[in-house]
């Protein structure tokens, strides 16, 4: 702590990332990467963009990453003016908590789920009110849309879903009550694992104004290290988002991004290949798993939500790591016998497995 610190700076508890070790020969089921690299479509356009000793990038990129805006609507079937980009969904999402969810009273959000939540919250001044999970760890809508002498005034909803870490669904019927509750109020959907067995709330924001969905390319279309996320809804809350940007960093995209955003946005077959893959190999792991004896959660997600009622999991991430494979772990009572599991390629899942037999196997 120094003396020019500013007191909000004092008071932060800022979030850890997820672990990015460097290793050799390391199986990294920790961070919900993909296991596939991003459409070969992506390498031309950025080669392309780098053409002439990479003389464009001496120049600013589109501010407003147009065509980008444009892709996203395509594909989802709405307008360009529903569509917010930026760098990376945790930035739209710290625009989204400045922007969207930041009035006099509390917003509400799972109490287990992304740890980031309450920090943007610390960071903004935004008051929050964490709604338990269910017993089976899914988000229960009747919890969110209750008489307002349950609730209280609130400020706004946002949760993921599916949810993280647990990846559980919540189907759009539910998050559909949720929006006919509180009309007043901005929804958030937070989508970034929805390609893995879901429907997207996307296809409810021409009915509902109150919704905002937002999506990574880091997951589903492999685009982690290049840092693009984007919002979707109305374009009232477009232009909140638009405002908070211009306000903060007019380029947060720079032109490798949107060219390589295009590109994997394009490329719907590919994308569709490796989100069928990751889903047959999430069931295969499940099975091996359940087999061996642990009980793991129902996922939508690119990873999967395990523990075992007879093996410690922070002794068994431990003894995992030893063996080069690392998964993630948490210490947050309710979850801390559960072991978050990134599906990788059926390699690494084997590798996984027999290495999980090995140790429970020796008690």
């Amino acid at each position: 702590m120094s003396r020019f610190w500013s007191q909000i700076v004092r008071d932060l508890t800022p979030y850890v990332p997820g672990e990015q070790p460097k290793i050799a020969n390391l199986i990294k089921l920790n961070t919900n990467e993909s296991p596939f690299p991003p459409s070969p479509k992506v390498r031309l356009a950025i080669q392309n963009e780098l053409v002439d000793d990479a003389a464009r990038l001496r120049l600013y990129p589109d501010p407003n990453a147009d065509l980008l805006k444009q892709k996203v609507a395509a594909r989802y079937a709405v307008r360009a003016e529903q569509v917010f980009v930026g760098n990376g969904s945790d930035e739209v999402l710290a625009h989204v908590f400045m922007a969207l969810l930041k009035h006099d009273a509390p917003i509400l959000f799972p109490d287990i789920t992304y740890s980031f939540y309450p920090v943007y919250c610390s960071l903004y001044g935004v008051d929050y009110r964490c709604i338990p999970l269910a017993e089976d760890f899914s988000i229960n809508p009747d919890d969110y849309c209750g008489q307002p002498e349950k609730t209280g005034k609130i400020g706004g909803i946002i949760f993921p879903n599916p949810n993280a870490p647990t990846g559980c669904l919540l189907g759009l019927d539910a998050i559909e009550r949720i929006l006919q509750a509180h009309p007043e109020a901005v929804v958030v959907v937070d989508e970034a694992y929805i390609d893995f067995g879901g429907n997207s709330a996307i296809s409810l924001v021409d009915r509902y104004d109150n919704l905002l969905v937002t999506h990574t390319l880091s997951k589903s279309r492999a685009l982690a290290g290049l840092r693009v996320g984007y919002a979707v809804g109305h374009p009232d809350l477009i232009e909140a988002l638009e405002r908070v940007k211009n306000s903060f960093n007019s380029y947060p995209l720079d032109r490798l991004a949107i060219v390589g955003a295009v590109a994997a946005i394009e490329d719907e077959a590919y994308f569709q290949s490796c989100c069928a893959q990751v889903m047959a190999t999430r069931e295969q792991l499940v099975s091996a798993l359940n087999e061996m004896g642990f009980t793991v959660l129902p996922s939508a997600a690119n990873f999967i939500f395990a523990r075992h009622p007879q093996h410690d999991a922070a002794a068994l991430a431990k003894a995992l790591r030893a063996a080069n494979i690392i998964v993630r772990h948490f210490k947050q009572p309710r979850i801390d016998q559960f072991l978050r599991i990134t599906i990788g390629t059926d390699a690494e899942c084997a590798a996984l497995i027999g290495e999980l037999r090995r140790i429970t196997a020796a008690g």
